[in-house]
């Protein structure tokens, strides 16, 4: 006679509540399929005469999307620079980095690692359009920065050049001069109009 038919999971799980069964249970469907839903299902059929049973695996995969996306960045010569970009899907995402559309490989001082890229002293050469690419066996996603360089002139808005008042004769002074700069600046020191030099004082 004609058999019965019935779903059930492989693993133990309940079969999904949103799954419906179509042609005298014939065919079962599920909606808005999620990795919860993924595993070995069996499909049985039975009547007086005996049962048989089919197997089916369910996989379920997604597309890489991003998480976490890179964004421009303004830096000054010998400044650091990082960025990260963090994607989902599934199997799970490699990353790689473009460079002005140009595959981008650790050396020197670039530091490539996994969705991360690090450059710990950028020059005026770094300076383009960055591109972290995530990509898995089912599609591949681009994110796209600029690292523009900037040099800055000498600013001694923020250095304090503090008056100082000896107590005692023969004591030791210090002054610091630390301006903001880009590329790093050097040094010269006066005393009025005249250039001081290096000596045993």
């Amino acid at each position: 006679p004609v058999p019965t038919i019935s779903w059930r999971r492989a693993d133990g799980k309940q079969i999904p509540r949103k799954a419906r069964r179509h042609r005298s249970s014939g065919l079962l469907e599920i909606p808005n399929f999620q990795q919860e839903d993924a595993g070995l299902y069996e499909c049985v059929a039975e009547n007086v005469r005996g049962k048989n049973v089919a197997r089916g695996q369910l996989t379920f995969y997604a597309q890489p999307s991003w998480i976490q996306r890179i964004g421009d960045v303004h830096a000054a010569i010998e400044e650091r620079v990082s960025w990260e970009c963090r994607a989902s899907g599934r199997p799970k995402p490699s990353y790689r980095w473009l460079k002005d559309g140009e595959p981008l490989l650790p050396q020197g001082r670039v530091q490539l690692e996994q969705g991360s890229l690090t450059i710990p002293n950028v020059s005026l050469s770094d300076a383009g359009m960055y591109q972290c690419v995530a990509e898995n066996k089912h599609g591949v996603i681009f994110a796209s920065a600029e690292l523009s360089v900037i040099a800055i002139g000498p600013d001694f808005s923020k250095t304090l050049l503090k008056k100082l008042t000896l107590v005692k004769v023969g004591g030791e002074v210090i002054i610091e001069c630390k301006p903001k700069a880009s590329p790093r600046p050097t040094y010269s020191w006066k005393k009025g109009k005249d250039i001081l030099r290096e000596n045993e004082r």
